[in-house]
């Protein structure tokens, strides 16, 4: 049972949620905090893909938590692997009895008054049952819910799509008994999903296409990282997992940064890696060139080179081309070619979803998003003792989602040692919105608008740097000119 007064509450219980719940009680032990999840299990990301070669896409020497170190030696990790690492995480910090499952947050509401939220939360038994409403009031609420719907994915629609009389398959939903040996699977898609998805299931003997309608960018490296060997072998493991996690994030700012000073220059270093993988397939080479700068959109990963060994070897095929159409048997493409499939698997990326859906307001005044200044990209400009984890764009999630638990224990710690109960980000008049745009996949320029702005000065900026955001942070403190604390603790009337 939810205790219903609560210091912090915690609203999704992923990675984000799991490492803030972790890191709080470790800097504040007497915490009155939970974790509410709206699904019926732990784990976010790492539970809800199932796909066949699911895996990270970041390292995970910096996707993992810096207060307990990823000690393997290779680059990425499967999502078994993952979702090992946080079922331990919980076990071994005893967040059980903090973690509540199937409790949806659908709203919350700040009272001045009272200096707390006022949450809405439906608590499920199960598929039959109906929710049941409760509230639950919290003096600070933390959402880390991520950025994208949990209960479905971005789908397009074509023409013809019922006729189909295969099997439609969604990377988000993948069915468990779903058998594909033998198969024609087209993957329509070229992101990560797409370029994990093809040689996972080249591998169980389908027979794959990968349908795109333009290239994307695929970084090929070994999946075996000889430096964290090294380390590893001759160092303590938290020593060395430390270590590790420091080098990988200076080399994730360093890639970027110098993509985008050089962006010709990383384009070739690029296609090269793809060009040494398709070895006697250089007529492929052009289905892996974009027109875009790297980085523009997130580059994939490609382990080992397994999508090009799977070309390469004739157990997969690429085409870049639009659908015109769906037929019974497959897809009519613009070029005019038949595309048989018994198998059709939309891997077409995402549909975002700012706080997990919750609506906010504040003493009855709703808090539109898309009008309201972010705060060093984790507050919100006028809402008072609330939080948000968000991720890098091209660095591993979690070292921009720490900075902003970092920053929630210092705002607590703060209005601890005040005796004031409130914090609230003060955008200036003259503050105006930031309109570059150094991120444009489809799934972001789709739903941005869904979504706070950034602004153009100070601590309104999004932070764009792994290396120096924590330094900043640090030096700025909690009085950094734009947080407001106020609302003392009434004295108690004798």
């Amino acid at each position: 049972m939810v205790s219903e007064r609560l210091d912090v509450l915690i609203v999704g219980a992923g990675l984000s949620g799991i490492g803030a719940a972790a890191e709080i009680l470790r800097a504040l032990p007497t915490t009155r905090l939970a974790v509410l999840e709206a699904r019926e299990a732990l784990g976010g990301t790492w539970d809800v893909f199932r796909y066949p070669g699911m895996r990270s896409d970041s390292d995970m020497h910096t996707l993992g938590y810096r207060f307990r170190a990823w000690t393997g030696s290779g680059r990425t990790a499967s999502g078994d692997e993952i979702r090992r690492y946080l079922q331990d995480t919980v076990a071994e910090h005893d967040l059980t009895r903090h973690i509540h499952l199937r409790h949806r947050v659908v709203a919350a509401h700040w009272h001045t008054d009272e200096a707390c939220w006022h949450v809405e939360v439906e608590v499920s038994g199960g598929d039959d049952e109906q929710p049941l409403r409760r509230t639950v009031r919290t003096r600070f609420l933390y959402a880390c819910t991520g950025y994208y719907r949990m209960d479905q994915g971005h789908r397009p629609a074509w023409e013809g799509e019922h006729a189909f009389t295969g099997t439609w398959v969604h990377p988000q939903h993948w069915p468990a008994a779903l058998e594909v040996s033998g198969r024609r699977v087209v993957v329509i898609g070229s992101g990560a999903t797409a370029v994990t998805l093809v040689p996972a299931l080249a591998a169980r003997g389908a027979r794959v296409t990968m349908l795109q309608r333009s290239p994307s960018y695929v970084d090929v490296r070994s999946q075996q990282d000889p430096v964290a060997r090294a380390l590893l072998n001759g160092l303590p493991p938290r020593m060395a997992g430390t270590l590790l996690r420091h080098l990988h994030a200076a080399r994730q700012v360093l890639v970027h940064r110098l993509s985008r000073l050089w962006p010709e220059t990383a384009r070739r270093h690029l296609l090269r890696g793809v060009s040494r993988a398709l070895g006697p397939r250089q007529d492929l080479l052009p289905h892996f060139t974009p027109s875009y700068r790297p980085w523009d959109q997130r580059v994939c990963l490609a382990p080992d080179g397994d999508l090009f060994t799977a070309l390469r070897e004739g157990r997969a095929e690429v085409i870049t081309d639009r659908i015109a159409c769906v037929r019974p048997d497959g897809l009519e493409l613009a070029s005019g070619r038949h595309l048989p499939a018994d198998i059709l698997v939309t891997a077409t990326g995402l549909d975002l979803l700012a706080l997990g859906g919750m609506s906010l307001t504040v003493d009855g005044t709703p808090v539109v998003l898309r009008r309201t200044f972010s705060h060093r990209g984790m507050m919100l400009a006028g809402v008072p003792n609330f939080a948000y984890a968000f991720g890098y764009t091209h660095a591993s999630w979690t070292l921009r989602a720490e900075l902003a638990t970092d920053q929630v224990v210092r705002v607590l710690r703060h209005l601890t040692r005040t005796g004031l109960r409130q914090c609230t980000p003060r955008a200036p008049a003259d503050l105006r919105t930031d309109r570059r745009l150094d991120f444009t996949p489809g799934y972001v320029l789709r739903n941005l608008h869904c979504f706070p702005k950034a602004g153009d000065q100070g601590p309104w900026r999004t932070p764009d740097n792994a290396l120096l955001d924590r330094w900043r942070l640090r030096l700025a403190g909690v009085d950094d000119g734009a947080l407001v604390f106020d609302n003392p603790t009434p004295r108690t009337s004798r």
